[in-house]
């Protein structure tokens, strides 16, 4: 049974048909679901209207939390189907970096508390590589996976028709 993203397709192992199409429609759901929560999450940060009607600690905490999961299930979904190839690498990407945010976010502001705030008497100081990570390199790194994986699943629609 062949499944996957749309137009792109998983080889899986032997289990059974029904068991297969769950999950590969599952592994497409909570990729579709991850590519929307970024997109609004994005949103609310860059459209000032949007900013100032949902921005707030709930918001920030809620999305971040929606957000890390939904890549802790892509990356679970993915390595219990065995997706293979190019698109395991791409999937994976999207699902660490997905992960990556919040736990940057949280480590950031964590250490800033806790060492430069507490322990140093510091607050002018601040940490800058969870920062890097949870501002730059999760971000860049959670859309070249989506983009690669949209792109395979493109490749492999025009190879099949």
């Amino acid at each position: 049974m062949l499944i996957a993203l749309p137009g792109a397709r998983i080889v899986l192992g032997k289990q059974n048909r029904q068991g297969e199409e769950v999950n590969g429609k599952l592994i497409r759901s909570i990729f579709w679901a991850l590519v929307g929560v970024f997109v609004v999450i994005a949103g609310v940060f860059a459209v000032p209207a949007s900013r100032e009607l949902l921005m707030g600690f709930p918001f920030i905490i809620i999305s971040g939390i929606v957000f890390g999961l939904l890549g802790v299930a892509l990356i679970f979904f993915m390595v219990k189907q065995k997706v293979g190839g190019v698109l395991k690498k791409f999937l994976l990407l999207t699902g660490a970096s997905a992960v990556g945010i919040p736990v940057s976010i949280f480590l950031h502001n964590a250490i800033y508390g806790l060492i430069f705030v507490r322990m140093l008497d510091r607050p002018d100081f601040d940490e800058p590589f969870f920062f890097v990570m949870a501002i730059f390199v999760c971000p860049i790194g959670f859309l070249v996976g989506v983009v690669g994986s949209i792109i395979l699943a493109v490749k492999h629609r025009q190879r099949s028709a």
